[in-house]
């Protein structure tokens, strides 16, 4: 049974930082894309960055050189360090694995930044 299990979400004034953390059982996620989404109310999730199984990043937008994506394969973490937050990146963060076959989804950690 494929699990993700995120954590590290909470309260942070703008200007802080967060990091999440998403723990995978079942899958190995060095043989996977992982990518951290987000869902405001209201809006669409939306991709806050994603790390291929090569090692390879890819960024957002709105989050560029402000967040970093890594993992570490012996642990079979992902992380997202969020610098610099500001109030628009409240929202439900999802981690999400993706394989050739496969999609998973774990349940999310809020991040809510208050202003």
């Amino acid at each position: 049974q494929v699990q993700l299990v995120e954590s590290g979400g909470g309260l942070v004034q703008a200007g802080g930082s967060l990091r999440l953390s998403c723990v995978a059982s079942g899958i190995i996620i060095r043989r996977m894309t992982m990518a951290w989404y987000r869902q405001a109310p209201g809006k669409q999730r939306e991709l806050v960055a994603d790390i291929s199984s090569i090692g390879s990043t890819n960024y957002g937008d709105s989050v560029k050189g402000r967040f970093t994506i890594s993992r570490n394969t012996a642990e079979n973490t992902v992380y997202l360090q969020m610098n610099n937050l500001k109030p628009e990146d409240t929202a439900v963060y999802y981690c999400n694995a993706e394989g050739l076959m496969s999609h998973y989804w774990g349940q999310g950690t809020q991040v809510t930044v208050s202003s």
